[in-house]
């Protein structure tokens, strides 16, 4: 099952996207600059590999829900995320509005 949905944050509308895979859930929220994502994202592999395309994102783990995902600190962000002050340990959420 996938859910797509807005969400709030302090007046900004981003989407929320959850996927029910088997064993596991699969949880961004975004807009049209980054995302916020499960621990599904390879932030290693962006940094890296895809490093040209210059993404912003973070990473936060032991999430199962969007909600936890909001709340939670990120793990490992993309360096393009650092240069809107999005760091390691910062939540979901306030990393979003540094998105915006």
């Amino acid at each position: 099952m996938m859910n797509l949905s807005p969400i709030d944050i302090n007046g900004i509308t981003f989407l929320s996207i959850s996927v029910q895979l088997p064993k596991t859930h699969l949880l961004i929220v975004s807009n049209d600059k980054g995302y916020i994502m499960c621990g599904a994202l390879d932030v290693s592999l962006l940094n890296e590999k895809l490093k040209e395309r210059k993404i912003i994102a973070g990473r936060a783990v032991g999430v199962k829900t969007i909600e936890q995902l909001l709340n939670a600190p990120l793990e490992s962000v993309t360096y393009e995320a650092e240069k809107y002050g999005i760091y390691k340990g910062m939540i979901g959420k306030e990393a979003l509005l540094k998105m915006v």
